[in-house]
């Protein structure tokens, strides 16, 4: 299923998507937060088959993010940790080529999984987690409306082995998902455009 919004679209995950990802992926910052390996060509093609494999086991939905001013793919993100049987999952594994930041893109991206989660798949819980060490993701949870749970210590091996992260989560249950709701439209109703317009001589 693909999801539409007025700046993106997110089409299903495919193995033909690994060449536009590795170009929207080329900038070093991109993955800093990342706990393991995407950039380049065999890394990028593990996260794909990997995101396939959860997907086959009915862990996962994954997505890649096409702006619809210009139909090019700027990054990834998916549902992923599935419970079927408690209606749960996580929103995640969201990484965006920096054209598209501080944009409406990644709070758009939200608002469709969201609304797709808990209106058309009948989850009770949507969380999210985050290193808590970077600021700007627990920032722009808050934004959306997410609640701050709890710090699960020690939780990853990251940078190669160099760094112990320590892993904050958040969630959107169903009961708060009408205010949540709400506030992301009142955000995503803002005038923006990715169209710079020509200046007159």
């Amino acid at each position: 299923m693909t999801l539409t919004g007025r700046f993106v679209r997110l089409e299903p995950l495919h193995a033909d998507h690994h060449a536009a990802l590795c170009e929207a992926g080329r900038d070093e910052s991109t993955f800093r937060w990342y706990p393991f390996p995407v950039a380049g060509d065999a890394p990028m093609r593990a996260f794909i088959e990997l995101a396939l494999l959860e997907q086959s086991r009915g862990e996962a939905l994954p997505f890649v993010i096409r702006t619809q001013h210009d139909d090019a793919i700027v990054g990834s993100t998916r549902f992923g940790a599935i419970v079927a049987p408690h209606r749960r999952a996580e929103i995640g594994w969201t990484w965006l080529s920096p054209d598209v930041r501080r944009t409406p893109v990644n709070t758009e991206c939200k608002w469709l999984l969201l609304r797709h989660g808990f209106e058309s798949l009948g989850y009770q819980r949507i969380e999210f987690k985050t290193d808590s060490l970077n600021a700007p993701s627990r920032a722009a949870l808050a934004r959306i409306g997410a609640v701050e749970e709890g710090t699960f210590r020690n939780h990853m091996v990251v940078d190669g082995g160099r760094r112990v992260r320590h892993s904050v989560y958040f969630s959107i249950v169903r009961e708060e998902w009408p205010a949540v709701r709400a506030d992301l439209e009142q955000q995503l109703s803002r005038p923006f455009s990715f169209v710079v317009p020509e200046q007159v001589s």
